[in-house]
């Protein structure tokens, strides 16, 4: 790649990590103003119209008939339990902690890909599962003093379980199932789900119209989630996914600064000691061994759509 094309990856990735770290700020102000899950039904019923229109114009099918289960399965995992438990932890717990119990996705990826996948789980990779595993615990342990609730990092730990099996599912059916369709019909299928179980178990009447309500709902309709993934999709036809993983580390880092800077919260040695391992960890895992070059992974243009030769 030419250092011009590496100077394009990295402000994409740079662009990712901000937009996913800005993200838990706004969730957290969103929440205050609605009923979590419905929340969770407008951002991403909201966030899927611009990637069917992308789905669209990249000229695949969806082929919803052959592929339906797929999409239902991926819209379970990917949206229903990853956006429902992260918006109904964001009542319990503070943004940066929240981002750190999720981003135990990449950690949970290392182990699931090695019995799913049939990756290899070398000594370095070990190390930052423990690392992360470490840090998770140490985050947690203000949740036995009772200024955390302690449902809030289950939930949190359940959500990043669930975006593990989500992505190590949707890596498996790569060139099977077309990837532009799968994003779109996730957020599609889920969404829906959601804002149907919500509307049923919740109150319309309980949002609170205000500026900051529809600042966040803007942000993470259109940011949060169309173009953070229109950006990772880019990047994946790029062949930079190994990259993007290994400096997703920096948000939950940045949830914490903003949370502190913006929203007041505490930053406590706790979870100063847990971000570090954490950051630690979901790095390890993603590096290469030593002496070992990481490979190049493939790219099927079909399945890019109109992001052609441009990786939560």
């Amino acid at each position: 790649m030419r250092a011009s094309g590496r100077a394009t990856a990295f402000l994409m990735i740079a662009a990712l990590v901000v937009m996913w770290g800005v993200s838990w700020t706004f969730i957290k102000v969103g929440v205050a103003y609605t009923p979590p899950l419905l929340f969770v039904g407008m951002r991403t019923l909201g966030g899927s119209i611009p990637l069917l229109i992308v789905a669209f114009l990249s000229g695949t099918k969806p082929e919803f008939r052959k592929h339906w289960r797929a999409y239902l399965i991926s819209a379970l995992f990917n949206v229903v339990l990853f956006f429902g438990l992260q918006t109904e932890a964001a009542q319990y717990l503070p943004s940066g902690l929240l981002s750190v119990m999720v981003y135990l996705q990449p950690i949970a990826v290392g182990f699931l890909a090695f019995f799913v996948l049939k990756e290899p789980l070398y000594p370095l990779k070990v190390v930052g599962l423990i690392c992360g595993v470490l840090g998770v615990a140490v985050a947690g342990l203000e949740s036995m003093t009772g200024h955390v609730a302690a449902v809030g990092v289950w939930m949190g730990i359940a959500c990043g379980l669930a975006w593990a099996v989500g992505t190590v599912y949707t890596k498996r059916l790569q060139g099977q199932v077309p990837m532009n369709w799968m994003v779109a019909m996730q957020f599609l299928i889920g969404g829906a789900i959601v804002m149907i179980y919500a509307s049923c178990t919740e109150s319309w009447s309980a949002i609170r119209w205000t500026g900051a309500f529809w600042v966040s709902l803007v942000y993470l309709v259109f940011i949060g989630v169309s173009l953070s993934w229109l950006v990772w999709f880019a990047l994946v036809a790029r062949g930079d996914v190994s990259r993007v993983t290994s400096f997703t580390f920096a948000v939950p880092i940045l949830s914490v600064i903003l949370g502190v800077v913006f929203l007041h919260e505490a930053f406590s040695p706790y979870l100063v000691g847990g971000l570090v391992l954490v950051a630690l960890g979901i790095y390890l895992v993603n590096a290469p061994p030593f002496g070992r070059k990481r490979p190049r992974p493939r790219v099927t243009p079909r399945e890019v759509g109109p992001v052609e030769g441009n990786p939560r």
